[in-house]
């Protein structure tokens, strides 16, 4: 957990497409009344994901930090934090924040959040990889401190099973907490900031 005197500093990882961006989005909208956010973003040549937050004014553009990775994701946020921990400790010193977000690019099951860099680590998946994936395994899915199964508005038209990705999540994380979201139907991602708020009073 956080060490005292600074904000709880949460990951967000998962592959291209699960939903990293758009739950970051979901959670600054929510939680922006009550709390101090800011966010760093996460891309190998654009600033797209920070683009997309500010265009859609989730937080004023001055809490929200590019850093263009120009690498392997999974490089910046667990090999080489220099340049994540480096506009993390800017907008901290700036904003003083009770909340830091920092979400990753898009990258595969390995990658994981160096805890050099956050404190805990939420994990994205979609149903539209398929209902394999969480019994796949893989760091991102059985290390994270949360495992969330995005899209589940979709799983009739793929032929997902949302009981078999359950129970799979279930069975390679033990303990760990998994939720399956639509953040379509629950823009507010209510699981996820009842989960984040525990971590908040934890800290």
């Amino acid at each position: 957990m956080p060490r005292e005197n600074r904000p709880l500093r949460i990951g967000v990882g998962g592959p291209v497409g699960s939903g990293k961006t758009a739950l970051v989005a979901a959670l600054c909208r929510t939680l922006r009344e009550e709390l101090s956010l800011v966010v760093v973003t996460n891309d190998i040549y654009t600033t797209e994901d920070a683009d997309f937050l500010r265009t859609n004014g989730v937080l004023p553009d001055e809490r929200i930090r590019a850093v263009r990775t120009g690498c392997c994701p999974h490089t910046a946020i667990r090999d080489d934090i220099t340049a994540n921990l480096g506009a993390v400790e800017e907008l901290t010193a700036r904003h003083d924040p009770d909340l830091v977000l920092v979400e990753s690019g898009g990258d595969n099951l390995t990658a994981i959040f160096s805890y050099g860099l956050i404190d805990v680590q939420i994990f994205v998946l979609d149903v539209a990889g398929g209902d394999k994936v969480p019994r796949k395994g893989g760091p991102g899915v059985t290390r994270s401190d949360l495992l969330v199964i995005n899209k589940i508005d979709l799983a009739p038209m793929v032929g997902a099973d949302l009981d078999l990705m359950r129970r799979d999540a279930a069975t390679v994380r033990g303990d760990r907490p998994t939720v399956l979201i639509s953040l379509r139907e629950q823009p507010d991602a209510g699981p996820v900031v009842t989960w984040l708020r525990r971590q908040l009073r934890r800290s």
